[in-house]
């Protein structure tokens, strides 16, 4: 069963906190984790200023029909750390969202490579766009896969909304 936390306790931090203290908030389980992370099983290690580091443990149910973790769970946790990485630069009732993502696949990953570690990094930080980065290593630090991320930046309202553009 998925037990996740009111999304809207998130969503209203944003405009009060500079992303950093955000994602740490997260981390520290000061704020709730964003429902995807329970759903999927990823969890915050480690946030710095353009650097996140999230983990994941791969198990059965992250499979596909080939008895590997589907690459879509995968692309999620990319995803998330190269936005969160983003997001860790950003002031206050700003955010980042996902515009284009291209991931590579190298390996295939089973319940028994044991537990993920995907790093999140800032390649181009722009006005308006920001072009980050994500890899997935295994414990022996072997690259599974890797990702290039474009995010745009939009201000929130007030009530941690996407604000009209």
């Amino acid at each position: 069963m998925v037990r996740w936390e009111d999304p809207m306790i998130i969503v209203k931090a944003i405009p009060t906190m500079n992303g950093l203290d955000f994602l740490r908030a997260i981390k520290d389980g000061q704020i709730p984790t964003p429902p995807i992370a329970s759903l999927i099983g990823f969890r915050f290690t480690e946030v710095e200023a353009g650097r996140v580091v999230l983990e994941i443990d791969p198990a059965e149910y992250h499979y596909n029909p080939t008895a590997v973790v589907h690459g879509g769970v995968t692309c999620a946790v990319l995803d998330s750390a190269a936005t969160c990485a983003v997001h860790s630069t950003l002031p206050a009732g700003m955010a980042p969202t996902t515009l284009e993502i291209k991931i590579n696949y190298l390996r295939p990953i089973r319940r028994e490579t044991g537990v993920m570690r995907c790093e999140g990094g800032l390649i181009y930080k722009g006005n308006r766009t920001v072009v980050a980065e994500a890899k997935m290593f295994d414990s022996t630090g072997l690259l599974h896969a890797y990702a290039v991320s474009t995010c745009l930046i939009f201000e929130t309202a007030k009530d941690g909304a996407r604000a009209e553009e």
